[in-house]
């Protein structure tokens, strides 16, 4: 068993395309190699800017040899079946075929061995083609090149068992043939010329490091958060959290160097939202805070090089760029906050939400009827403060502030109001009604915020499925999912009880110019409804609560509250973890079973219409007394939503059911008898049908 080497060397690899080039590279030469019978007993990709590179152990040194076996036709065939047999396998006579038995019968049968290819000779091409394989999100060609990377490739390094592999990667045209070569350079910057020569992947990582290069994202991961935490306690402070800031720089720098610059004291007055996302998108800087949480006039830099003069001129050149970046973002804000979040509603009328969807205006008048409809269900949540939310919900978009940073829209609208004197309860709807916009991201629990939240998702969710813009796959351009996610998440975390199917259908009736050939109202309600179920599914699964319990609700159908389908589930749930449940549900099973059982050999349909007078036996006549009383108070306590209650009817039926079956023969002699006993069977099963399918749990 043998080691194999590879490191593709390129120009900077994107920093979010990485990590997911070296899982797509190290799967793709798994697969081929088990293809080739060389399949390896581990496989580990790392990832620099410039780098992929995979080792993968205990790879074989040849294929295994191996038995090739072509049955041909038996044995006194017609001559022209055995001789298309033979020519088809260069064989010249019988004789060289053997006669194996099948069945009782004699065929002749073809058997080579095949000896297995050395490594060395097989893994080139597996390895040429699998660099070309890589699924990039985007690439590039060279020249008249039809081949695509992702960035101009410099070289292949291939070695295997500590030898060059003799192979190559050919892009075409003018970028032509890549030879492998047994080699790697440093850093870019502090050690291009060194020439590290590869043998096998423990020395080929030490000696990167020497030349610079720390090869392992998750060791350059530490050493940036390591630097970061010294910069910040030199000063007192101490990091803001940004996991994605985090990963991305990481995936921009070989060496990394933790330095710290200072922001002017003439732009602290800023927000600090718009200080952090500059220094963020543009510069790629951490902001520091003092251990109250406040931005301290400091910022991180990670770079890619060490300085002789210990970085004064990467920080002093840093600072530079930052100033003129802040010196914008001032600008913008001081020249925002000289208009009216109001004066700004007629520039809506100019932008477009969606050429089928009609403008931002457009939008906003619509979110301000969803909210007024949907305000009465939240308690708490003023009509008057609402409608001025909704109203001034999308202002802050055509804000000079907001068109240099997008990512700060509503965050944004609720400054402007704020600096305007308006309610602190508007402005927290403006900057509260994106969210939440993930699973992990915190949901309004303010009246008005969550009223023109779940007007803003509700809208644009009716909107892309009149116009059958579902998401489909992978693909949700619109974020529908994410917008569904939110719906849910605002019902379930505020408790807010709402028939969406009719909530849906006025929806759709506020799209005043919808396109001709559009999906009708009723189609829009069921498509919209079938899919924030099916995203409710997701997220009860992702809570914990177990998926028979889920699919056992919701086959029932005809409920459209969100919040009801979450309480009725969670009371199925903790009503089957009972004794009473247990064994409700083995006796569900059993009349369900025997009654379809005996319907089918029957060919009858046993409706459940059960006659008294046919009784016989006193646990008869207890199991049907207590049926008819427990199914109308089951569907009162159904209708009023109190399923807990609605659970302990079920069990009233637990003791009447196993006397039931402990004491009846359901299939008596008498045939009237029977047909009645298997009636009664009916009734326990519809009864208990009214809460959930049953059937579909597991037991």
């Amino acid at each position: 068993m043998a080691e194999l080497l590879i490191e593709i060397l390129s120009e900077e690899i994107p920093a979010r395309m990485q990590t997911r080039a070296g899982e797509d590279f190290s799967r793709i030469l798994s697969e081929k190699l088990s293809e080739a019978a060389l399949a390896a007993h581990s496989i580990r990709f790392f990832t620099t800017p410039r780098r992929i590179s995979v080792v993968l152990k205990g790879i074989p040194f040849a294929q295994p040899t191996r038995e090739d076996v072509r049955k041909g036709p038996r044995v006194g065939a017609p001559e022209k079946a055995l001789e298309g047999f033979l020519n088809a396998n260069n064989l010249s006579s019988v004789e060289e075929c053997e006669i194996r038995e099948v069945k009782g019968t004699d065929f002749y049968f073809v058997v080579r061995t095949i000896e297995g290819l050395p490594a060395q000779s097989v893994l080139p091409q597996l390895i040429a083609e699998a660099i070309h394989a890589i699924p990039w999100p985007k690439s590039m060609r060279w020249g008249d090149s039809e081949r695509r990377y992702v960035r101009p490739l410099e070289q292949v390094a291939a070695v295997f068992d500590g030898a060059l592999l003799d192979g190559s990667v050919d892009f075409g045209g003018s970028m032509g043939l890549k030879p492998f070569v047994s080699f790697t350079r440093g850093h870019r910057f502090m050690d291009e010329d060194d020439i590290i020569p590869l043998s096998d992947f423990t020395s080929y990582e030490q000696n990167l490091l020497q030349s610079h290069v720390i090869l392992d994202p998750a060791a350059r991961k530490l050493k940036i958060e390591q630097g970061l935490n010294t910069v910040a306690k030199t000063h007192g402070l101490k990091v803001k959290s940004d996991p994605g800031l985090l990963a991305e720089v990481n995936g921009l720098v070989e060496w990394p160097v933790v330095l710290s610059g200072s922001i002017d004291e003439e732009f602290m007055s800023v927000p600090a939202e718009v200080l952090t996302t500059s220094m963020r998108s543009h510069q790629k800087y951490f902001a520091l805070e003092t251990a109250e949480g406040n931005l301290a006039p400091k910022f991180a830099v990670v770079a890619n090089i060490e300085s002789n003069d210990g970085g004064k001129q990467i920080i002093a050149g840093n600072e530079r760029v930052l100033r003129a970046r802040l010196a914008d973002a001032r600008f913008f804000w001081d020249q925002d906050r000289k208009v009216t979040l109001a004066s700004r509603l007629d520039g809506l009328d100019k932008v477009i939400f969606h050429a089928q969807l009609g403008t931002l205006a457009d939008r906003v008048k619509r979110i301000r009827v969803l909210s007024q409809l949907l305000a009465p269900a939240i308690q708490g949540a003023d009509l008057e403060l609402v409608d001025q939310a909704a109203m001034l919900s999308k202002a802050d978009l055509i804000s000079g502030m907001v068109g240099e940073f997008p990512e700060l829209q509503g965050v944004m609208g609720r400054y402007y109001a704020n600096e305007e004197g308006i309610n602190s309860q508007v402005a927290d709807a403006i900057r509260d009604h994106y969210a939440p916009q993930g699973p992990s991201d915190l949901c309004p629990t303010a009246p008005v915020s969550v009223a023109v939240a779940l007007a803003d998702k509700i809208d644009t969710l009716v909107g892309f499925f009149a116009i059958d813009e579902k998401p489909t796959g992978s693909r949700d351009p619109y974020a529908l999912r994410r917008a569904a996610l939110g719906v849910i998440r605002l019902v379930i975390d505020n408790r807010i009880h709402l028939p969406l199917r009719d909530l849906i259908r006025t929806a759709y009736q506020t799209y005043v110019k919808l396109p001709s050939g559009c999906i009708s109202a009723d189609d829009t309600a069921e498509s919209l409804l079938q899919f924030l179920v099916d995203r409710l599914n997701n997220h009860l699964r992702a809570e914990g609560i177990k998926h028979d319990h889920i699919a056992a609700v919701f086959a029932i159908g005809e409920e459209d509250d969100i919040l009801r389908l979450v309480e009725r589930t969670a009371a199925l749930g903790q009503f089957l973890a009972s004794e009473d449940g247990e064994n409700l549900l083995i006796a569900f099973t059993r009349a369900a079973n025997i009654s379809s059982i005996e319907a089918r050999k029957d060919n009858v349909n046993y409706d459940g219409t059960v006659d008294s007078s046919l009784f016989t036996q006193d646990e008869e006549t207890k199991l049907f007394d207590i049926l008819l009383s427990t199914k109308p108070r089951v569907e009162e306590h159904l209708d009023r939503g109190h399923f807990q209650e609605t659970m302990g009817e079920l069990a009233k039926l637990r003791s009447p059911v196993d006397a039931f079956f402990e004491k009846v023969t359901v299939n008596s002699e008498d045939p009237k008898t029977r047909s009645n006993r298997l009636n009664l069977l009916s009734n326990i099963v519809n009864t208990m049908s009214l809460v959930a399918d049953f059937g579909k749990i597991q037991g």
